[in-house]
């Protein structure tokens, strides 16, 4: 079963405030299903996609929370 966007934002909510490394990127994909996962900096369509999660960054380098689309 593929998780909605808000139990993917609540299953993530312990990410924010953490450090981003890319790796994180994969961790998010096996855990949500979702086959797009976008981080700090990475270019994306502008196309709606509905697999497609993006991990907000910070100045800092922390994750600030979870856009999807």
């Amino acid at each position: 079963m593929k998780m909605t966007n808000e139990q993917i934002t609540q299953a993530l909510q312990y990410l924010v405030g953490t450090r981003y490394v890319p790796t994180i990127k994969a961790y998010i994909g096996e855990l949500t299903g979702r086959t797009r996962v976008l981080g700090a900096g990475e270019v994306s369509t502008k196309e709606f996609d509905l697999n497609r999660v993006h991990v907000g960054v910070d100045g800092a380098g922390l994750i600030s929370g979870f856009t999807f689309g």
